[in-house]
């Protein structure tokens, strides 16, 4: 199938077959979503142009670059375990008031994970791993760095364990920064792979969120922590990570104010959450995409002035990236990755944690629950009949597992709303590979 779209004086038609992206002119792309069932005025196309038309897309069909037949085998899943999220801690020093996790505490009792469960969560993996030689730990929360001294012993067994069997590990974290010091960033800088550092943007717009234990805002507890770890970091890998909500509908603001403070590797997602005021709802998606548009023209204008930073949902790679196999796929979660909680317990992803209807076993027993982990193998982009006929299924693969149980009741029904921001994303994502690759040219 193919997506003929136009984003302010600019044409483009996508083909999902074989991901080749063209840019066009306006007669082109109204002929072909006229063709595609559009409800669009094509009256003032001639019979010369249409003649064209046709041509030039027969041409790109024997190319293989448009109507390309799509994929539509179902990708085999590998029972191999390639990566375990470790919740290192169910406790928080914050109080945020969207957090999915019950600020910390995942709807039980807080607690810290003994480095006797941590090291048996890394023997699972190992041992779960089959041929897998780089396996992958995200230590999450809570706040894991309220529990840094595990974390660090945990780190140095992996690398012990994996190097007797020939596999080495990746290590994340992700944290609100507020226990960030001087011996936490000598050892992330050492051995994290990549950290996620919590911050939604301008102070004021954090604060009203992302508050303390005493109900302050924590803005100006972390910010100059973050600036220093990221001065620190080099060249590996970070991100900074805000969310908005329908306070800050305005978000684009906030992300430009997180570019501004230095910060150059950044996403910012909508909020996951039923509070009736920071919900986002149908009625904000309108703004929502306008504001998706507001920061594409912004992001480029930086972007040419050589201050340009990496926007995690504009980021878009048509001709590498993950394989078709992996996109058809989709989410790993519950087969080949997994979340450990404080006492064991093994859960599809964290947004599943302590949802005892998706309990899989534990990290001693192993799987005692396979036909849990059967139900999320056997998802895939296919069995996501919403998807059928969406131009974005092979980028998308079908949405977040939990986004769409939460909302629909089942992880093969796509969230509407999640659906809608994705497609805007990826239809500017692509004008700005277009417009990067025009400008290189120039």
């Amino acid at each position: 199938m193919i997506h003929a779209f136009q984003y302010l004086d600019h044409y483009y038609i996508y083909d999902a077959g074989s991901g080749s992206l063209h840019e066009s002119d306006k007669a082109t792309c109204d002929y072909l979503r006229h063709e595609s069932g559009e409800d669009v005025d094509i009256s003032y196309i001639t019979t010369e142009q249409i003649k064209e038309i046709l041509s030039d897309v027969e041409g790109l069909k024997e190319q293989g670059l448009l109507y390309k037949e799509e994929v539509s085998a179902y990708p085999m899943k590998s029972d191999e375990i390639k990566a375990l999220c470790i919740h290192i801690c169910h406790d928080c020093n914050f109080r945020c008031r969207y957090c999915f996790a019950d600020e910390g505490a995942y709807h039980a009792q807080r607690q810290m994970m003994s480095l006797e469960t941590a090291k048996a969560a890394i023997d699972f993996l190992i041992k779960n791993s089959g041929k897998r030689k780089v396996l992958e730990v995200d230590f999450f929360g809570g706040e894991p760095l309220m529990n840094f001294e595990v974390i660090k012993q945990t780190v140095y067994y992996a690398k012990e364990q994996a190097a007797k069997v020939g596999k080495r590990f990746l290590f994340t974290t992700t944290t609100n920064a507020l226990l960030l010091n001087d011996e936490v960033i000598e050892f992330f800088n050492a051995e994290m792979e990549n950290v996620v550092l919590s911050l939604d943007g301008r102070k004021e717009i954090h604060d009203a969120i992302r508050k303390s234990v005493n109900g302050k805002g924590t803005f100006d507890l972390i910010i100059d922590k973050m600036k220093k770890f990221v001065s620190m970091r080099g060249d590996k890998s970070y991100y900074v990570r805000g969310t908005f909500t329908a306070k800050n509908l305005d978000f684009s603001k906030d992300v430009l104010f997180i570019a501004e403070q230095g910060f150059d590797s950044i996403s910012m997602e909508p909020v996951v959450t039923d509070l009736p005021d920071l919900q986002i709802k149908k009625e904000h998606l309108d703004t929502v995409k306008k504001e998706y548009e507001n920061l594409c023209e912004a992001y480029l204008e930086k972007y040419k002035k050589g201050e340009g930073f990496n926007f995690f949902h504009f980021n878009i790679d048509l001709e590498g990236g993950p394989c078709l196999s992996k996109r058809v796929s989709a989410c790993g979660a519950g087969n080949e990755y997994f979340s450990v909680v404080p006492n064991g317990d093994l859960y599809p992803c964290h947004q599943f944690a302590g949802d005892r209807k998706f309990y899989l076993g534990d990290v001693k027993q192993g799987i005692v629950h396979p036909e849990i982990r059967e139900k999320f193998k056997n998802s895939c982009l296919f069995t996501r009949k919403k998807c059928k006929d969406c131009f974005a299924k092979f980028i998308c693969s079908g949405g977040c597992n939990a986004n769409n149980y939460h909302f629909n009741g089942d992880i093969d029904e796509p969230y509407e709303m999640t659906c809608e921001m994705m497609k805007k994303r990826i239809e500017l994502a692509m004008h700005i590979l277009a417009t990067k690759k025009a400008l290189a040219q120039e």
